[in-house]
C-alpha cells in the first residue's frame, strides 16, 4: 500500500511538472511572436486589454474642437460662391484712396519725372533704341479721350523692361508729367520685400501684386481702379520674364483679361515689343550695361469691342471664358509681332556689322523695314530715330549731325532733354583733320556749346 501511494505521488508530481513546462514553453512562444510582430510591423502588442478605457482621454477636447472648426471651414466654402467661379468684380475710382497720402502724390510727382528721365538719358545717350511705329503708342497717349483708359502691353525679357523700355519711348516733356504716366504691377515677393524697397516702388508708381492669389486680389483691383479714372496701366501678360533670355514668349495669363473687360470703360489695348534687353541687363548680371541696341515694334490697337458687348449679355459662369479669349487674343498679336521684331533685330545687326557708317546701315534698314511691312500686310508706319536722318546724309560735317540729332530732341523747358541719340556713336566723318572717334564727349559737348552761345551773341 505504502508502495502504491508513493508511486500515485510521484506520477502526480511528474504530471504538474510537465503541465508547467507546457505552460511555460507557450509563454515563451507568445513572447517569441510578440517580438516577431514588434520587429516586422513595428507595433507593440496592448497587453492591458482588461483595462477599462477611460471616458475623456488627455486632448478628447481639443481634437473635437479642431473637428468641429474644419467641418465649419467646409461647410462655408461649399456655402460660398467657389474661387473658381469668374464673375464682374466692379471697383470703384476712389478704390485703396485712403492709402495714397497726400505726401506719397507729392514724392510720386518728383521721382517719376527724375527716375523716368534717368532712364531716358541712359537708353538715348548710352545705348541705341530703334524704334517702329512711335506714333501709335504717342496718339493713344496723348490724343485719346478725356477719361479713355489705356492699358499696354509687352513681352517681360529683363528686370529692367520697365521702365527702361518705357522711358525710352517717351519724349522728356511727357515723362515730366507724373499723374499721367504709366502705372505697373510688380510681385511682391520681388518689389516689396522691405520697407525700403516698398517705399521706392510706390514712389515710381508700382502696385503690389502677390503671386498665387488669382485674379481678384487687391493689386488687380487697384489696378482696374486707376483704369476707371482714365489712367495708363502697363501690364506684362506673361506673368514673369522669359526664361531663355527673350527667345521665346511664355504663355498669356488671364489676368490681363479681367483687366481690360471689368474696367467700367474699355480701355484702348496697344501691345509692343522689344528686342535686346537681354544684353543690356543679362540673366544674373547686377548692373545694366552700355552701347547695346535695343529693337521696339509698336502695333496697332486690339480690338476687344466684340467681347465687351457680348460679355454684358454672358452669365457670370463665362466670364472666364472671355477672361481667356481676351489673353488669348492678346498673345497671338505679341507672338506675331515677337517674330517680326526678331526678324528686324537680326537685319539691324547684319547691316550694322558690313556697313561701313552705322547711320547709313540704319536708313538701310528703315526702308527694308518698309517695303516687308508693306508686304506682310503689317500696315504700319515705320518711325525711328534714323528716319529723321534721311534727309541730311549729304551733309557730312560733324558738327551738323550733332546738331540735327540735338536739335530733335533738346529743349529748354525740359530738364534732360540733353539725351541726343547717338552723340557718342562713332562715325567717319572728319573734323578739323581729326577723327570722331578720337573726339571725347567732353569736347563734343564744348564744341556745341561754344557754336550756340557765339551765334546767339551774333543774332543778339
Amino acid at each position: 500500500m505504502l508502495a502504491h501511494g508513493h508511486t500515485r505521488k510521484s506520477e502526480h508530481l511528474v504530471m504538474n511538472v510537465q503541465r508547467i513546462e507546457r505552460v511555460d514553453l507557450w509563454k515563451t512562444r507568445a513572447r517569441i511572436l510578440q517580438l516577431r510582430l514588434r520587429d516586422r510591423f513595428r507595433v507593440a502588442v496592448d497587453r492591458h486589454l482588461h483595462r477599462r478605457r477611460e471616458a475623456f482621454p488627455d486632448g478628447y477636447f481639443s481634437d473635437t474642437v479642431g473637428r468641429l472648426i474644419s467641418r465649419f471651414r467646409d461647410f462655408r466654402r461649399e456655402s460660398l460662391a467657389s474661387p473658381s467661379a469668374f464673375y464682374r468684380k466692379r471697383v470703384s475710382k476712389d478704390f485703396n484712396a485712403e492709402e495714397e497720402s497726400m505726401i506719397l502724390r507729392m514724392v510720386q510727382a518728383v521721382a517719376v519725372p527724375l527716375f523716368g528721365n534717368m532712364c531716358y538719358v541712359f537708353m538715348n545717350g548710352l545705348n541705341r533704341v530703334q524704334v517702329y511705329g512711335l506714333e501709335k503708342l504717342h496718339k493713344a497717349l496723348l490724343e485719346r479721350p478725356k477719361n479713355k483708359p489705356l492699358v499696354t502691353v509687352s513681352n517681360h525679357v529683363a528686370a529692367v523692361d520697365d521702365p527702361f523700355v518705357i522711358a525710352s519711348l517717351l519724349p522728356p516733356r511727357v515723362l515730366m508729367d507724373a499723374q499721367n504716366l504709366r502705372w505697373t504691377l510688380c510681385a511682391s515677393d520681388r518689389c516689396f520685400r522691405n520697407p525700403v524697397t516698398s517705399a521706392f516702388f510706390k514712389s515710381v508708381k508700382v502696385l503690389p501684386l502677390t503671386r498665387g492669389d488669382g485674379v481678384y486680389q487687391k493689386g488687380m483691383d487697384t489696378a482696374i481702379a486707376k483704369l476707371n479714372t482714365g489712367g495708363w496701366v502697363h501690364i506684362f501678360p506673361e506673368g514673369s520674364r522669359s526664361r531663355d533670355g527673350g527667345k521665346t514668349m511664355g504663355s498669356i495669363k488671364r489676368g490681363v483679361g479681367r483687366l481690360v473687360l471689368d474696367a467700367d470703360t474699355l480701355p484702348i489695348v496697344v501691345p509692343f515689343v522689344h528686342s535686346g534687353m537681354q544684353e543690356i541687363m543679362p540673366i544674373g548680371a547686377s548692373l545694366p550695361k552700355i552701347g547695346k541696341t535695343v529693337t521696339v515694334l509698336v502695333g496697332d490697337p486690339i480690338y476687344l469691342d466684340d467681347l465687351a458687348n457680348n460679355g454684358s449679355e454672358k452669365e457670370d459662369l463665362a466670364r472666364g471664358k472671355l477672361y481667356d479669349t481676351v489673353a488669348a487674343r492678346i498673345g497671338h498679336r505679341l507672338q506675331k509681332m515677337k517674330a517680326k521684331v526678331d526678324q528686324l533685330a537680326l537685319q539691324e545687326l547684319h547691316l550694322l556689322q558690313n556697313a561701313g557708317m552705322p547711320e547709313r546701315a540704319a536708313t538701310n534698314l528703315d526702308l527694308y523695314a518698309l517695303e516687308s511691312s508693306e508686304e506682310q500686310g503689317f500696315g504700319q508706319t515705320i518711325l525711328s530715330s534714323s528716319t529723321h536722318e534721311k534727309s541730311r546724309m549729304g551733309d557730312t560735317s560733324f558738327m551738323a549731325r550733332v546738331s540735327s540729332r540735338m536739335a530733335a530732341y533738346w529743349d529748354s523747358t525740359e530738364l534732360v532733354g540733353f539725351a541726343a541719340k547717338g552723340l557718342f556713336s562713332s562715325l567717319e566723318a572728319k573734323v578739323g583733320g581729326s577723327s570722331v572717334g578720337d573726339l571725347s564727349p567732353l569736347k563734343a559737348w564744348r564744341q556745341y556749346l561754344e557754336e550756340n552761345l557765339q551765334q546767339q551773341m551774333i543774332t543778339c
